[in-house]
């Protein structure tokens, strides 16, 4: 075999190699899969997120290396304070605030839950946890997967005799593959290549080749051998499959906090427009109240009653419209829209029957079906393993080995690669290594029954509130249920009070309209936020017993026969 072709051997094989690598396209592929796997498992309504990512280069940055960071800092006297005229018109200037502009966009609840499940930073970072669970599962799969390797090693050694110098050029290449197996031990075989020449009298024939085919293996016996070898397998196979829980449970969390805010926003509406309702009522009292006055029915005092409760009614107003505004641009940041984009929300549509359960019922199905509960259930099992594993470290260390090589001909400067089955040679052999100072393995031993004890407790405690919140969630629905229901009826009595003083409203003083509209407003204020408490504690509900299930689209699905899909987005009969 000539040199040259000695040097594509040595310099091409490790290229081609390095040419198998994936590429992230199906790096990507890869981890789709894995996460459809594991979703798929929990339940056929679960699809598992689906996300493309910039290439690795785009993300560099001039800056980032930069070691003098600038900061935005100016001086005092380069601050510009502008004092505002305090005799201003304030209101008009808050109405101008609270004005935006551009086009509006219509916001339905499933519009949003849908806008909450794709492009909420919360939902985006929950669903990247996943993905990154999915990732180190299978970069540890991938430990115990056949791995192919090349080391090329080049140097030049020297030395001088005499005033006479010589150099030798020596090129090593193996080329391999490794196998670790997850019950213990390792497997390797490789292709060993050797060329050396002597610089100096390289016209010569001073060149030498020769090249191994080696397998070799190692394996524990004792300790290291069994499961415990293949730990962080183990451990991160079982981590996909709790974070799998962890982002359906809080997609299922989220869920009932998107639709909470949106209800509540909803409340707020209806507060600021029985406020407004309130303002014109008072408004025309006053104007009444003025008339009288004036034609001598009234004392003038008697004005001052209606006019300041309209100040304080109108200053109240303001502040629940900026109050509102507050929570509408927190929901849109929140769901993933621009702070500036004007949106208006539709009324309620979503259909949502009280449930008829008894407490025994919404424990049971929480115990069961509650995914935050599952995996701490599961952990104690991790912590068992945990304590299993410590005992082993306590073992002696018994490991064999064995190697066998079949070399090519020694007595052949130029070789090539033709390996002579004479010159065989192999060796076997045993290590014992007894156990004379295990005192830190028996520490965590100690240490890993402990972390096991915690985590039973962890695992009860959990369970007990698991039955405390599901016991809470059935009597919160009755309880927003029963406030819902004596709210009406006090909106009613008020109603009917309103009515019987404008029969009697020459006898009625201003005092006696002002107390009467002041309990109306009250008593529909608390009747829109017991409707208010009463759909959030369904939902929180059907959450706490395990119960709700949302679609890969954000809405909720049908359960046990009761459909809970938004009308919106039901379809046409």
């Amino acid at each position: 075999m000539s040199r040259m072709k000695i040097v594509r051997i040595v310099f091409v094989i490790p290229l081609l190699a390095s040419g198998c690598r994936l590429g992230m396209g199906s790096i990507d592929r890869r981890i789709d899969r894995v996460l459809a796997e594991r979703s798929g498992e929990l339940s056929r309504t679960v699809e598992p997120p689906r996300r493309s990512w910039p290439d690795a280069d785009s993300t560099d940055s001039p800056a980032q290396a930069d070691k003098r960071i600038p900061t935005t800092n100016p001086a005092p006297d380069e601050l510009t304070y502008v004092p505002a005229d305090e005799a201003r018109d304030a209101k008009a200037r808050l109405d101008d605030l609270l004005d935006e502009q551009g086009e509006v966009l219509p916001l339905t609840l499933a519009d949003t839950l849908r806008l909450s499940q794709t492009q909420s930073r919360e939902y985006l970072s929950a669903q990247e946890q996943y993905i990154i669970a999915a990732i180190r599962l299978m970069i540890q799969r991938h430990t115990f997967d056949p791995r192919l390797f090349n080391t090329t090693t080049v140097s030049v050694a020297g030395a001088g005799s005499d005033a006479s110098f010589t150099a030798v050029l020596n090129i090593m290449n193996e080329l391999g593959v490794t196998k670790q197996f997850e019950r213990g031990g390792q497997l390797a075989a490789s292709w060993i290549l050797n060329a050396s020449e002597d610089l100096r009298t390289g016209a010569t024939d001073r060149y030498t080749q020769s090249s191994e085919l080696v397998l070799s293996g190692n394996f524990p016996l004792l300790r290291g051998a069994g499961s415990v070898a293949s730990e962080s397998l183990i451990q991160a196979e079982r981590d996909l499959v709790y974070a799998a829980r962890d982002f359906e449970r809080f997609r299922r969390q989220l869920f009932v906090s998107i639709a909470s805010d949106y209800i509540r926003l909803l409340q707020q509406h209806a507060t600021i427009e029985n406020q407004q309702r309130r303002i014109d009522s008072l408004q025309r009292l006053q104007d009444e109240t003025r008339a009288k006055a004036e034609a001598g029915q009234l004392r003038d005092f008697e004005i001052s009653i209606a006019q300041s409760d309209l100040l304080s009614a109108q200053a109240a107003l303001a502040g629940l419209q900026d109050q509102y505004r507050l929570l509408e641009d927190r929901f849109k940041i929140r769901i993933g829209l621009p702070v500036d984009q004007r949106v208006t929300l539709a009324p309620i549509l979503l259909s949502l029957p009280d449930p008829a359960v008894e407490l025994d019922q919404a424990t049971r199905a929480a115990l069961d079906y509650r995914l935050d509960l599952q995996n701490t259930r599961d952990r104690v099992l991790d912590a068992r393993r945990s304590v299993a594993n410590a005992r082993n470290a306590l073992l002696p260390d018994l490991n064999i080995d064995a190697r066998v090589g079949l070399p090519t001909d020694p007595d052949v400067d130029d070789a090539g690669v033709s390996f002579d089955p004479g010159e065989l040679n192999y060796s076997a052999g045993a290590t014992l290594q007894l156990p004379l100072d295990r005192l830190n393995e028996r520490l965590q031993v100690r240490e890993s029954v402990i972390q096991l004890e915690q985590q039973i407790r962890g695992y009860e405690q959990a369970r007990d509130n698991v039955v405390i919140d599901a016991r809470a969630a059935v009597r919160a629905v009755e309880l927003a249920r029963l406030q819902l229901t004596l709210a009406e009826r006090q909106v009613e009595t008020n109603r009917r009070r309103q009515r019987g003083q404008s029969i009697d409203r020459d006898t009625i003083t201003p005092q006696e309209i002002v107390d009467t509209q002041n309990a109306l407003l009250a008593s529909e204020n608390a009747r829109d936020q017991a409707r208010a408490d009463l759909r959030i504690a369904i939902l929180n509900y059907i959450l706490s017993t395990g119960q709700m299930r949302v679609l890969p689209d954000g809405r909720i699905a049908p359960i046990g026969g009761l459909d809970l899909m938004p009308a919106e987005d039901q379809p046409d009969p």
